[in-house]
């Protein structure tokens, strides 16, 4: 009877994280290990056994001196040179550390290859987001079916001990970007042979919790313009995010300017294609993931020691020029900085009821911040399609590691896609005021005009 009831736990407890359904609120003694064995947001505080992974000591909190918001960040690592360089002549030697699609870079183009560098723990956070951590962490659980939170109020953090698939994911869809900002990101679409023009943008993003007066179920409001080249500008997205979106879905308008009329906009969602990404990126791949959680099984395959991409700040380089970054078949590899990190790796597999182009993702999400890194995508086939690569740095100023940008590269169509490179543009506005008519159908209407 009692090897019985210990399967039929086990059992249960298998199912529960392949289906990802909610499992038990953490207790206080689990929540207590915060700022004690685990960091305030639950990463591990100690190292790696190797020493090639630092433990975390408070990460980056202050600018260094000489910083100054209009020039752009200073890189607190210039003058570190690479440890190694992983290419395709000595891969197999860090195979164990590579993800499927940067071993798949390495292997098709020769070029290609990843320098790494001294590990840093960069990632703090303001210590009111470390308090809300704390204060909610044995308050919140997944709710029914995993696609929402009950017991939510405003942490970024609302697992820092995750079980789950679910639970990783929404540590990073809802993960600290200060109250909200204004930026200017360019999209670039490059052809094999590295040609590409940009796609300029005015954004804005307001968390929820930072406005007067929000919704109920809202994670954040969003409002983007294309402000060239000229055969696309004015085309305008407007997105009010919910917060479960199995209670609700999506609520998104679009401005078009060869209408001149304000639409809803259902397709601003899941695996529809971006309109200006020449079907290189969907809509559920911006922000390396966002949106509902309800086309796929999300499996937690455990944590792992890879090399990613981190504390890009040579990529953020304001002095460099775009036709300096972009390169045919990649990135200037020189510019992008990799590091030993531990992350999450997380499986998410089509359930058989849904469709949708991706019938695969895996998911490498960072300990210390939870921001995905990288992503292998996959197609109806099994066989790998793409690569996500996502830059971030620790941003010194408001204490967030919000990105400096993301790309795709397609392994069989020989293009890639690069969004959020500001290299050129003005900086980003932090600390966003907005109230919802900043956020309505009516702003959008009027800003077409």
């Amino acid at each position: 009877m009692k090897k019985s009831l210990l399967s039929a736990a086990v059992i249960s407890g298998l199912f529960c994280l392949a289906s990802g359904q909610a499992l038990a609120k953490i207790d206080a003694s689990e929540a207590a290990r915060l700022g004690q064995d685990l960091t305030p947001v639950g990463a591990e505080m100690a190292g790696n056994a190797s020493g090639t992974i630092p433990a975390w000591t408070g990460g980056i909190t202050q600018p260094p001196a000489g910083y100054n918001p209009e020039k752009g960040y200073i890189d607190p690592f210039a003058d570190e040179k690479p440890l190694y360089t992983v290419t395709a002549a000595n891969m197999a030697q860090y195979a164990e550390m590579l993800t499927v699609g940067h071993k798949a870079m390495l292997e098709k183009y020769p070029s290609y290859k990843m320098d790494v560098y001294t590990s840093h723990r960069t990632a703090a956070l303001p210590q009111a987001e470390y308090d809300k951590i704390a204060k909610e962490a044995t308050q919140i659980e997944l709710a029914e079916g995993g696609q929402g939170l009950v017991g939510y109020q405003s942490t970024s953090v609302p697992f820092p001990l995750p079980k789950v698939g679910n639970e990783v994911m929404f540590n990073h869809l809802v993960r600290y970007r200060t109250s909200g900002y204004e930026y200017n990101p360019n999209e670039m679409v490059v052809q094999s042979n590295g040609s590409f023009t940009p796609v300029r943008r005015e954004a804005k993003l307001v968390m929820a919790w930072a406005m007067g007066n929000p919704e109920p179920n809202r994670l954040f409001y969003y409002l983007d313009k294309v402000v060239a080249p000229e055969s696309v500008a004015g085309l305008q997205t407007l997105v009010h995010e919910p917060m479960d979106q199995a209670a609700e879905s999506r609520l998104a308008w679009q401005y078009n300017p060869g209408q001149r009329r304000v639409l809803r906009a259902p397709q601003v969602s899941y695996d529809n294609p971006v309109a200006t990404a020449d079907g290189l990126r969907t809509t559920d791949m911006v922000d390396v993931f966002n949106g509902a959680l309800d086309k796929y099984d999300w499996k937690l395959v455990g944590k792992k020691e890879m090399l990613v991409p981190y504390n890009t700040y040579k990529l953020a380089d304001t002095s460099l020029k775009y036709d300096q970054i972009i390169q045919a078949n990649h990135l200037n590899q020189d510019l992008v900085r990799y590091e030993p990190h531990r992350v999450w790796v997380v499986e998410a597999s089509l359930k058989p009821s849904e469709r949708h182009i991706y019938a695969k993702r895996v998911f490498y999400v960072d300990e210390d911040s939870w921001q995905i890194l990288a992503v292998d995508l996959y197609d109806g086939r099994g066989d790998l399609w793409r690569l996500q690569e996502a830059h971030s740095l620790q941003r010194y100023d408001v204490l967030s590691s919000i990105l400096v940008s993301d790309l795709s590269y397609d392994l069989q169509a020989r293009r890639y896609i690069v969004y959020g490179l500001m290299n050129q543009e003005k900086p980003y506005k932090f600390g966003l005021n907005a109230t919802l008519k900043d956020f309505s159908a009516a702003a959008l209407r009027r800003a077409g005009r």
